[in-house]
This record gives structure tokens, C-alpha cells and sequence, in this order.
């Protein structure tokens, strides 16, 4: 069929996104699509709603409406009872949003999307939904530049469009008039990477079948990955808030252990050492359990440097000693780090004593500058043997006896790493931040 405008089946209408419309606002734009126009604002206020009061996360809602005028014939104003039309489309809104967004790391805050359509043509859903988030952008953009966030929570991008069946063809992003007589209407909400996050269909007066379905899904995808680029291009340089990874600093400055953290997080966090993050100073370690020590390191760095942090501390615990070296294993004999001799120390207070067993203990404390620290503690049983053996002489290794008749310094690193406190205090940590 030939469309009034004369568009191809696949092709948008007219769209121009207008960033920074509403001056008042942190984030705004005027969206237009073909023949509707509508006014987006993001608006940030502290606290979040009684039912998150508590929860350390924020909140994203927003609120639909069509100005009077928007129709050509005059659209009576929201009262008290509110339309139910606009109720539901709202909720599309927010809900849609709210998938571009870590509301744990907004902290306790609520960003409000109003989206206002000025004139309707069809699609005015879907533009406030695309227009919605540009003028979130630019709210996070604001709140980072004005310190009140370190960095952007926003985790993915997200674009809504339509799609329609009109005398048997699919086309994309109907207009008012084929919207009106349409056999089938369709509403597709995608992130970046093409999930879908909402879909809205009606077969108008009969049912239409799967692969009319598919035809329209695969113009909205087509279609959403234009408005996109759109969006970006709006965006300018503050487009660089979508999908920032989370910083992660650790507090270490043994590029070892950055290094390995980096390969099991992947490209999920940005992962720096102490003086990568510009934090020079020693953090002390003279608490009394491992839990304490590194809750006390990486709430001191979170502190100094805003970021999510990750501190560690771990030792070597032996039953007949009552839990000695515990937290003083890198000086159980004096000097920090003298392994040798920490062994020697070990083997002799251990001489005449039947009971050999002992654990491996590491503790992680995770601390986030918007949630409570949150610890993850891992134990690796064993024994301590009677003499050290194997090639590995780091800390306590030669003399830490595993169930399967081996030392730590006896195995190969990969085998250690499977089954040792640290992995699993990892194996914890991961989980959580799935």
C-alpha cells in the first residue's frame, strides 16, 4: 500500500529531539514525531516513597498527560479522578525507564518523568518513552556534575516505537490517521541490546497471526535502533552516562590481585588499585577479627574516595592455639611478612600437641556509598603438618595440610584457587553482585 505521507513501510516519521528545553528542569526535551510533539521533564527530588523508605535505593515514576488542545478538539484537563488512559500510560512510562537505571546506586532520591503531549498524531506513548530518556540522561548528567552522584547509575538505553497492520502490511510507526483504521496495533519498548522490555498489541476486530507479529518486531527493532542514534546525537557528550561501568577500588595496591579481580568481573566494573584512585595513605589493620579489619578498610576508602569499595583481610586460624595467628598472621613472629620464620613460630607451638586442625579464613567487606557494608566470609578446613613441604613457600602454604593429603605449596596454583578461603569468599561476593 502506499502510506499518505509517503514513507516506506520501514521508515520513521520526522523525529527531532530537542535537549535542554524546559530551563527550570535538570533534564528536558521537546520530542517531535511527524505530527506529534511532546514536552519531556526529568525532575529530581530527595527521599523516595514509603514503600522504599529504608531500602537504600531510589526511584523513578512518571506522569502522562495531553494538553487540552493536543487533539484539535479540546481534551477536558486531569481533576481529582484522573484519566484512566493517561493512569496506564504513565505506569508504561515508568516502567519502562526504570530499566534503564540502578536504583541502588541513585541513593535515596526520586526522579520524576512528566511527559506532556502537545499536539497527537500517534505514537505519543512510545515519544514520551523515547523522548523520557534523553531528558533522564540529562538529569544524571547534572546530578554528577553537581557532586551529588560520583557516577552514572544508568545501565542501558532505552527507545519505544510502534508498529501496525494496515490493509495487510506491517509498517512502522503509525500515524494517527493509520492508527485509527489499523488491523492490528502494536507498542515495542527494547534496550540497547535489542531485550524487550514491554510489549503492548491488540488485534482490532480479529485476531492476526505470529508472523505478522515477527514483521512488526523486526521493523521496531530496525526502527528503535534509529531513534537511538537519535537520542545520542541529542545528547551530545553526555551521552557518555549510558553504561558507564562502576568504579570499584580495591584496597590493595598488589596489581596481582587487581589484575585477578578484573578478569572475574569482566567489563562489568572499572577495577583500580588504592593509587590508581589517588588514595596514597595506610590504612591500619589492628582490629580484632578479620570481619573488623576489613570493614574498617573499605569503609575508610568509600569514604575518602566516594567509591564502591572492597577491602579484604585473612588469616590463618589453628584450633590448639585458640585461634592463633588469627588476625596477626603476616607477624605472628614479629616482623610483617616473614613467612619463614612465622612458620617456624607455628611449628614449634604446636610441638607435643595432638590436635592439628586449623582453617584458612578470608573476609571481604564490600562497602557502597548508598547501602549498608555487606561481608562475605569464606573458610578452607585443613590441618597444620608436621614439617612444611612443596616448591610454593607463600605465607602459611608449605604447612597447610588440605583434605586430600596435600599443602597448599604442594598444588598448583588453578587447583589452590578452586578451593581456597578466597575463592570462596569470591565465589559470595559474584553471586551478590549478579
Amino acid at each position: 500500500m502506499k502510506r499518505q505521507d509517503g514513507r516506506e513501510a520501514s521508515q520513521l516519521r520526522r523525529y527531532l529531539i530537542e535537549p535542554d528545553y524546559v530551563s527550570t528542569a535538570p533534564g528536558s526535551c521537546l520530542i517531535t514525531a511527524g505530527g506529534t510533539r511532546v514536552i519531556v521533564t526529568a525532575s529530581v527530588e530527595p527521599g523516595v516513597p514509603p514503600f522504599l523508605t529504608g531500602r537504600n535505593q531510589g526511584w523513578l515514576t512518571a506522569e502522562y498527560a495531553m494538553l487540552p488542545a493536543s487533539t484539535g478538539r479540546r481534551k477536558p484537563r486531569d481533576g481529582i479522578k484522573r484519566d484512566g488512559r493517561g493512569v496506564e500510560i504513565s505506569r508504561l512510562i515508568g516502567r519502562s525507564l526504570r530499566q534503564a537505571i540502578d536504583l541502588k546506586r541513585l541513593g535515596e532520591r526520586t526522579i520524576t518523568i512528566d511527559c506532556d503531549v502537545l499536539e497527537a498524531d500517534g505514537g505519543t506513548r512510545t515519544a514520551a518513552v523515547t523522548g523520557g530518556f534523553v531528558a533522564l540522561c540529562l538529569a544524571v548528567d547534572r546530578l554528577v556534575r553537581e557532586g551529588k552522584l560520583r557516577e552514572s547509575p544508568i545501565t542501558s538505553q532505552i527507545a519505544a516505537i510502534s508498529c501496525g497492520i494496515v490493509e495487510g502490511q506491517a509498517l512502522l510507526d503509525l500515524n494517527y490517521q493509520e492508527d485509527a483504521g489499523c488491523e492490528a496495533d502494536m507498542n515495542f519498548v527494547m534496550n540497547d541490546r535489542q531485550g524487550l522490555i514491554e510489549v503492548q498489541g491488540t488485534g482490532e476486530g480479529s485476531p492476526f497471526p505470529t508472523s505478522a507479529l515477527l514483521e512488526m518486531l523486526a521493523l521496531a527493532q530496525g526502527g528503535i535502533k534509529r531513534l537511538m542514534d537519535l537520542q545520542c546525537n541529542a545528547l551530545g557528550e553526555k551521552a557518555c552516562v549510558i553504561r558507564q561501568r562502576q568504579t570499584l577500588i580495591l584496597a590493595t595496591n598488589n596489581m596481582n590481585k587487581v589484575r585477578e579481580l578484573r578478569e572475574m568481573l569482566g567489563d562489568r566494573f572499572l577495577v583500580k588499585s588504592m593509587r590508581e584512585a589517588g588514595y596514597d595513605k595506610e590504612i591500619p589493620e589492628d582490629g580484632d577479627t578479620f570481619e573488623h579489619n576489613a570493614r574498617f578498610k573499605a569503609e575508610t576508602l568509600r569514604d575518602a574516595t566516594g567509591y564502591l569499595t572492597l577491602a579484604d583481610d585473612s588469616g590463618l586460624e589453628v584450633a590448639a592455639l585458640g585461634g592463633a595467628p588469627g588476625v596477626r598472621s603476616a607477624r605472628y613472629a614479629g616482623e610483617h611478612g616473614d613467612d619463614a620464620a612465622n612458620n617456624r613460630l607455628l611449628l614449634s607451638n604446636l610441638q607435643g600437641k595432638a590436635n592439628r586442625d586449623a582453617r584458612f579464613v578470608c573476609c571481604l567487606a564490600l562497602a557502597s556509598p548508598f547501602a549498608p557494608t555487606r561481608i562475605f566470609t569464606g573458610v578452607c578446613e585443613g590441618m597444620i603438618a608436621q614439617a612444611p613441604r612443596g616448591k610454593e613457600e607463600f605465607g602459611y602454604d608449605p604447612v597447610f595440610e588440605y583434605e586430600n593429603g596435600l599443602t597448599f605449596a604442594q598444588m598448583a596454583a588453578d587447583e589452590k584457587n578452586r578451593i581456597s578461603h578466597r575463592a570462596k569468599a569470591m565465589t559470595q561476593l559474584l553471586e551478590a553482585l549478579k
